[in-house]
């Protein structure tokens, strides 16, 4: 007869912030799917440009922790879909700094609008103070 194993995947850490994060990014994500037809790297590299202005896929990367190729097929599509502009730095030619058009900021607003009701849906399933431990234990975690 073989050993059972204990591991208890539902519970390990790592798999279960993972099934949240999916689950709870599934309705925002609808959103701005079926608004924009944009992929999760799309929009949080719209949302950078949107929160800090102009930008370099290198920063943008440093601050969301995405792969520099994910940033690049992200930007491609958003300069396709007339959301972003590329400027080269006439100093070093290798950086190419990233901003919104007027169509990237009216997007970025909606979508803004839209993640702010749609936090304050989740946030509404628990008591104020255990979201402030939420955000403050998910802030450390992040910075592991």
């Amino acid at each position: 007869m073989t050993k059972k194993d204990d591991f208890d995947l539902q519970d390990f850490l790592p798999y279960l912030l993972n099934q949240a994060a999916e689950e709870s990014s599934l309705a925002f994500q609808n959103i701005y799917k079926d608004r924009y037809g944009m992929l999760r790297t799309e929009w949080r590299v719209l949302f950078h440009l949107g929160i800090y202005g102009r930008m370099t896929a290198k920063e943008i990367g440093e601050r969301s922790k995405m792969h520099k190729t994910k940033i690049s097929r992200a930007v491609a599509r958003l300069e396709e879909r007339r959301f972003l502009t590329r400027e080269r730095d006439e100093a070093d030619r290798r950086l190419e700094y990233l901003e919104l058009t007027g169509a990237g900021r009216a997007a970025y607003q909606e979508l803004r609008s839209v993640a702010i009701d749609y936090d304050a849906t989740l946030a509404r399933a628990f008591a104020p103070e255990e979201v402030a431990v939420l955000r403050k234990l998910l802030h450390h975690l992040a910075k592991l």
